[in-house]
C-alpha cells in the first residue's frame, strides 16, 4: 500500500479535498507557469501536456519519500475547448452552449517520483439538462465559477438541478480521476 506522500502541484481546494478523502498526506506546491500548449495539439491531449509543464519547475524539489501530483482540467465541445470564463457575459454564454448538450470532461495527470513518471487522463461525458436562463444567472451569481473550465462545478448546484447523466469518472469532473490516481500509487516503483 501506498505510504509515502502526495505534492499537490495545484491550488485547487477540490483537488487537495479529493487527494486528502483517499487517506493520504498532502501538501500543496506550487511555482505558476504560463499554460500554452500548441495550437495543433489535439483537444483531448492538451491536459496531459499541461499536467506535464505544471510538473516541470517542481521536480527539483520533490523528496525521495514524496510523489508530485500535477494535473489539469479541460471541457470539451464541438471539438473545442471551453477553459474558464474571464467574466459573467462569458459564464453565462458557456452554460447557454452547454443546455441541453454534452461535453466531455478531461483530466490529464501527471505522477512524478525519483523513480518513475506516468501521465494519463480520463475522459468523462457529462449530459446537461435544457437550463433556464433564470437558473444560470443564479447559478453565475450565487457561485461565480469563474476558476471552473467550463464554467460550472458538477458537485455544485448546477450539478444537482442541471446534469441529466454523466459516463465515466464523476470525480474526474471535479478534477481529478481518484480512482486511476490510487491504482497508478500502488505501482511497486510509487509504493514505498
Amino acid at each position: 500500500m501506498f505510504t509515502g506522500k502526495i505534492v499537490l502541484g495545484s491550488s485547487s481546494p477540490r483537488r487537495k479535498q479529493l487527494v486528502e478523502a483517499l487517506g493520504l498526506q498532502c501538501v500543496v506546491r506550487k511555482k505558476e507557469v504560463e499554460e500554452e500548449y500548441p495550437e495543433d495539439l489535439d483537444p483531448y491531449k492538451v491536459p496531459e501536456f499541461l499536467s506535464t509543464l505544471k510538473a516541470k519547475p517542481l521536480i527539483e524539489d520533490l523528496k525521495e519519500d514524496e510523489i508530485l501530483l500535477t494535473s489539469d482540467t479541460v471541457v470539451i465541445m464541438n471539438k473545442e475547448i471551453r477553459h474558464k470564463p474571464k467574466n459573467r457575459d462569458e459564464a453565462i454564454s458557456m452554460l447557454l452552449e452547454l443546455s441541453g448538450n454534452a461535453n466531455d470532461v478531461v483530466t490529464g495527470v501527471s505522477l512524478t517520483s525519483h523513480r518513475k513518471a506516468v501521465v494519463f487522463s480520463s475522459v468523462t461525458t457529462v449530459y446537461f439538462n435544457k437550463l433556464r436562463m433564470e437558473d444560470i444567472e443564479y447559478y453565475v451569481d450565487t457561485f461565480k465559477p469563474y476558476d471552473k473550465a467550463g464554467a460550472y462545478g458538477i458537485q455544485e448546484w448546477i450539478g444537482q438541478i442541471g446534469v441529466q447523466k454523466i459516463e465515466g469518472c464523476f470525480y474526474n469532473v471535479m478534477g481529478l480521476p481518484v480512482q486511476q490516481v490510487w491504482e497508478h500509487l500502488h505501482d511497486p516503483d510509487f509504493s514505498t
